[in-house]
This record gives structure tokens, sequence and C-alpha cells, in this order.
């Protein structure tokens, strides 16, 4: 990219701005933003969206003593983010975002641009757009109340849990041009583009929040004000000669690169150096990107205006999204890249607790004029949301009403098993004399709350675990569930009078359909081994079986998605995972293929007994070689043999999927199959094996310490930017 002979971004005519040192300028960064531009603060006239009639018969009007306040999101310089509950009204329980604003601490300038902001979500129907759904006032404050995005933004959760891939960029950016193509269309200019202001809602989408900076600009009118942060900033932003949408596809363009980078294009170690890298230095383009993605990112970073790549349309129609279906997109028939099932913060920062607000002091009444017509209810309430109780608006998890009364509840009895980070004890509720699994986990050992969302959503399967309730105190989390009275798999093989090719087949046939359901669901459970496949009853029918444990289950991301985390049981761990490879669904088919090894021969394929030395147990592992000529294959079908190749071949993407082992002869040719006893070897011994080798794990050198969310360059950039921010 040639470089820009622009002028000094420090040396400003006075004729449309005031001379001002960089200590001076004031620039979006986190929390807050300023401007110093005397042309928007006195000169330039802010024209309201005309807002019709838009409350809705049967709705009241929004008030404070509406919405009960849960806990504090965030906090800025003119107000507070609170989650809180709605009381009353056909959404009664739903959660919400509640912007609030005391009108005191308003300049004039941001007043104005409050109102503005609330016009312009009032306008704004998108569905990767957030919603507001009322807007009121009181006398010294102003209520926006939003969308509660619990995810997370865009960038924290995927840094945390999965990678970027080009295709989920494609994904993401095209998502994100048909929001900014919208504001667009109605004359405004967004001017925050960030990876702040893209949050991730629960079914994956994204959704653009925070328009406090942003413009209205009829007729592609210039506006002048230097705004935003700095390093998504376009050239003629920081000249200050005046910007048009134009400079939303710049920072556009900056959004791509960092998501494909995982590297800001301009960044020094302060804002004055990054303004000049942005105004003058080349643009080095890795060369690892497609040529696609390349010449996108070229079109994008002109940093005259007038040749930049500047319209929805044409963003829409370049090569880089030649595979994206936009009308399905936006009809969100497209499936995202990753769907979350946990949210961002911990569980025990729901605690209902006491969360006050400070008191608001009535602001003028020139300011309070100002506001006038202020509220708003939104009118697009369904029909079926008059039943104020419906199920789906706010499960117990959301609600944050886990309760902190277990121990006087319910009474613990005997351990039951051991994890990695908790102990399950039998327990029985002192009311009903019920018994029941309480799984109880030490609080700052690990993050489980993911553990939990999943519990809750896929719980109701009748193949996994039920989750029935939660209960937390200051130092553990109580996951209670429903007591597996008829043991683990292993010691339920070992009672049967004789177990054939034929048992095998239909207890495979169900940890398969339930594997199966996880995957198209987004879940992958990482963990699977014989201990934590149960029977729910003394009964020997397969269909009692339950898949548990789920603390190592992440949620996956779409077909191109990898999860990078390394979590495993040596003998039931595939290869790609011990190699900390990116891998996904494909390390359950080959515990799978380890446990069906296991109920036809008696042994792990990679372990011959709980003297095994841990070091040999892994190479084997990792060159994955299977003889098949020993006396524990003798009497093992041909038929089996094929499908445990077909589970356990190294190649993940060779490997059976779950639904290819539900249609393999073992499965559905389950009558064919010998009827013949197993001549099984010792399966306590095989048990006392993998027991030997998991508690090996946990002190081996070869297992991967884990560093938290904080490490990541995104983390430590952020807390850079903090650092930098100006005192005033």
């Amino acid at each position: 990219m040639p470089l820009a002979h622009l002028g000094d971004p420090f040396k400003v005519n006075v004729a449309k701005t005031t001379q001002c040192a960089l200590e001076d300028m004031v620039v979006d960064e986190q929390n807050g933003y300023g401007d110093h531009n005397k042309i928007e603060t006195n000169n330039e006239t802010y024209r309201e969206i005309e807002v019709k009639n838009v409350t809705k018969d049967g709705h009241p009007k929004g008030d404070p003593s509406h919405f009960a306040l849960i806990k504090m999101l965030g906090q800025g310089s003119f107000g507070k983010v609170f989650l809180v509950r709605k009381l009353t009204g056909p959404d009664v329980n739903t959660l919400y975002a509640m912007k609030v604003l005391k009108k005191a601490s308003l300049k004039v300038r941001d007043r104005a641009r409050t109102k503005y902001e609330r016009d312009i979500l009032v306008e704004v129907h998108h569905p990767f757009i957030v919603k507001l759904h009322y807007a009121f006032q009181t006398a010294g404050k102003l209520y926006l109340i939003l969308d509660f995005l619990k995810c997370g933004d865009l960038f924290t959760r995927l840094s945390k849990d999965v990678m970027f891939t080009e295709d989920d960029v494609k994904i993401y950016l095209a998502e994100l041009a048909l929001a900014l193509e919208h504001l667009h269309s109605l004359g405004i200019i967004y001017r925050d583009l960030k990876p702040e202001n893209i949050l991730l809602g629960e079914d994956g989408h994204i959704c653009l929040t925070d328009f406090g900076l942003c413009k209205e600009s009829l007729n592609n009118e210039k506006a002048f004000s230097f705004c935003g942060t700095v390093e998504y900033m376009a050239p003629e932003v920081i000249n200050r000669r005046g910007h048009t949408t134009a400079a939303d596809w710049w920072s556009f363009g900056v959004l791509m690169f960092e998501m494909l980078t995982g590297s800001l294009p301009f960044r020094s170690s302060n804002k004055k150096e990054t303004m000049n890298q942005i105004l003058r230095a080349r643009l080095q383009m890795p060369q690892y990107l497609s040529e696609p993605a390349q010449s996108l990112l070229r079109c994008l970073f002109k940093r005259n205006p007038d040749n930049r790549l500047a319209s929805g349309h044409e963003i829409r129609c370049h090569s880089f999204f030649a595979s994206i279906n936009f009308e399905k997109l936006l009809r969100k028939e497209v499936k995202p890249p990753f769907i979350p099932t946990a949210a961002l913060f911990s569980l025990e920062s729901l605690i209902p607790r006491e969360v006050e607000d400070s008191p608001g002091i009535p602001a003028s009444a020139t300011a309070h004029e100002l506001f006038r017509g202020f509220s708003y209810v939104a009118t697009n309430f369904s029909d079926d949301d008059n039943v104020p109780n419906k199920k789906s608006i706010c499960p117990r998890s959301e609600m944050g009403m886990f309760k902190t009364t277990f121990y006087k509840e319910y009474k613990t009895l005997d351990i039951l098993g051991f994890g990695s980070y908790s102990v399950v004890r039998r327990c029985f509720s002192i009311s009903t004399g019920k018994a029941y699994a309480v799984k109880i986990l030490k609080k700052g050992l690990r993050d489980y709350t993911e553990e939990i969302e999943i519990l809750f959503r896929h719980g109701k399967h009748p193949n996994i675990i039920t989750l029935n309730d939660v209960y937390e105190d200051e130092s553990c989390v109580f996951l209670l569930m429903e007591l597996m009275q008829g043991g683990e798999l292993l010691d339920r093989i070992q009672k049967y009078v004789s177990f054939s090719e034929r048992e095998a087949s239909a207890i495979l046939e169900v940890i398969a359909s339930t594997v199966n359901y996880l995957h198209e669901n987004g879940v992958v459970h990482r963990d699977l081994k014989p201990s934590n496949i149960m029977y729910s009853s003394s009964s020997n029918n397969p269909t009692t079986l339950r898949i548990c444990d789920f603390g190592f289950a992440k949620q996956m991301k779409a077909e191109n998605g990898l999860l990078m985390t390394p979590c495993y049981t040596a003998n039931f761990a595939a290869p790609e995972v011990l190699k900390k490879q990116g891998y996904d669904e494909a390390c359950d088919i080959w515990s799978m293929g380890v446990i069906l090894c296991t109920m036809l021969t008696g042994c792990s394929p990679f372990v011959t007994g709980p003297h095994d030395d841990i070091e040999n147990i892994l190479s084997k592992l990792e060159a994955g070689e299977i003889d098949m000529s020993t006396d524990n294959w003798r009497y093992v079908s041909d038929t089996a043999k094929d499908l445990v190749r077909k589970m356990l071949d190294q190649n993940p993407k060779n490997r059976y999927r779950a639904s290819d082992v539900l249609n393999h002869d073992f499965i559905r040719a389950r009558f064919f199959l010998p009827d013949s006893t197993l001549k099984i070897a010792d399966l306590q011994a095989a048990k006392a094996a993998v027991n030997i080798t998991f508690q090996a794990m946990n002190i081996s050198p070869r297992s991967p310490k884990l560093l938290s969310v904080d490490a990541s360059d995104l983390a430590r950039r952020r807390k850079q930017r903090k650092t930098l921010q100006p005192n005033n």
C-alpha cells in the first residue's frame, strides 16, 4: 500500500477545530468517550428521528419499580448498566440490560447524544442490532432497557474457547456488514466499531450495540468529531478533515484483520504513534491469508475514502463473501460458527443480593425539557407473551435464583466417586427422604458455568443425567442430580449371566445415539469412559444408561470448528487430544471405540494391566496400534473388528461419526451377530488399570498446563489500553 501524503494530525486547521495537545484529547476507551471538536458541540444540530405512537394497548409504560436489579454489569463516566428482571407485564421474568444515566452528570453535548441514541434505537430494527424494549425517565435519571446478551462480546468468548478460521470470519463479518449497511441506509454513521461493541447472542449470531457515538449524516454529509477508539479510527477521523459512512468500513477492515491474524494492523505503545501509523505506515499483509481476504483488506484500507470500498452492496459482492447467502443469513437461517452455552460471568455473581442504584439529583428545567418524549415501549410483543409464567422466558439458570440452603434441605452420606475437581456424594432430601447424588465443586478451581448450562439445556434427554437443582455457598457449588442406582457400565457387564456381541451392540447403540444428539446440538463431551456411563436402575436394560460428568464438556463450533483445550483420561483420549492439536467431536468417537474394545475383550487396546507405565500407555495411544491377533480378539466377529478400526482411525477426518456408527452393521444387523458368550478377561482388572492411568495423568509432566483467558494477547492489549487511558 503506498504511503499517504496527509497532513500532521496534530496541526489542525483552526478554521475547523480548536488546536489541542494529545493529552487533551479524550477518545473512547472502554468506559467512556469524549470530543473536543467545537463544530459538533456548538454549531451542529441534532435532528430527532420522528417517533410516532408506539405504545401498544395493554402494555404499561416503563418505570424503575417494574424492574428488579440483579447485578451491576458495568459502570461508565455518566451512569451504570445493570442486569435486571422484569417484575410485571406480559414479559414478566424476562432478563434485560438496563442502562441508567444521570441527567445532572451529562454535559449538553452528551445529553443530546443520549437522546439521539434513544431515537436511533427506536428507529432501527435489525436482527444483528441490539433491540430497545423500553425507555423512560425520572426527574434525575434516564433509563434504556435493552436486550441482555449474556454471552459477552465476540472476541472474549472465542479467545476463551476456540480459534478463528477464515470461514468463521466470513459469517461474522457478513452479519456485521448487513448491520452497518442498514445503519448507513438510514443516514447513520456508527463511528465506534470495535470488538467490545459486537456481542454474541445465545443463538450464536452477533449483535451490534452501544450507539452513543453515532451521528446522523443525511445525504452523506461530513461529520468532524474526533471520537472512537484510536486503533480502529479511519485516517479521515484522525486528521479531522471530515468523515462519512466510509469511516465505518475502515474500522470494519481493522476488525477483519484482527479476527484473521489476532493482531491489529496499526498499533504502537502510545496513541500519537498509533495515529501516525494509521496515516502513514505501510500495511504488512500476512501471506498466509487467502487471496480474496487480502484483496478485501486492501480495498478497505484505502486512506482516501473516495477510493475505499465503502458501501454494503460492494462489500457483499466481493469474492471474499462468495460462499455467503446473505438473504438466508439475514433470516438467521445460516448456522453460526459457534453457539455458546454459558455466560461469561460466574454464577456466584448472580446470587440474589441487595443491589442499589445511586440516587439521581433532579436536572435543570432546561435539561429535563431536552428529554421530553424520551419514554418508549416496544410494540412487538407476540400474543404468546401474554402468558406471564411461560417457562421458556427465564429458566432458573438465568435468573440468579440458585439457593444457598443446601445443607438445610439435604443430608449428605457416603462418597460415590471422585473427579479431577469434584467429589460426588449420596444425599437425601430431609423433607421427602428421596435419594439423590450431589456433585460438589470447589469454587476457584475451574469454570463450572458451562457444565451447568449444558445440563440445564440437554439434561431432559433420556440418556443424559438429569440436573435437578443447583445450590452454592461461599466455597462450593452443589449440583443436585438423579442417583445412578445401577452403577457403572463395566460393573454391570460383570454381572451379566452371559455377555455377547448382541448385548454390546445394544449398549453401544444407546451411547452412540446420545453422543450423536450431543454433537448435533454442538456439544462435545471430551471425557467419555466407562465410569462416566452409568445405569439409572438395577435393570440391565440399556435404555436406562446415562452419560454423566460433563465437567470437561464444551460447546463446539460449526462444521469447521476446532477445540483446543486438552482435557482427557489417558486410556480413552484420542491421539489429536494428546498431541494438543485441534480436535472436534471425533475425539468422542475415539473414546467410544475404546469402550467398545473394553466390552468385547475385557481390556483397553492400549493397556494390559494396572501396573502399566504411563509413558508406555501414552506412546501406544499416540501410535494408535491395535493388535487384533491376540487371544482377547479370537472370539470377536469381523463385523465388530471392522467397526473398531473405523472408530479408532488415527486420522480424525477419516474417523467414523456418531451417525456412521449407528448405521454400521454392528448396530443395524445386530441379530446376525454371534450370541455366544464372549471370552472376556477380568473386567475389574481393566477398571483398575483405567483408574491407575487416570491418577498418573494428574501428576504426569505431560499433562498440559492451561492458562486463563487473561493470558491471551487480546486481554493483555485491553489491559494496556486501560493503562493508557487519560486520568481525566
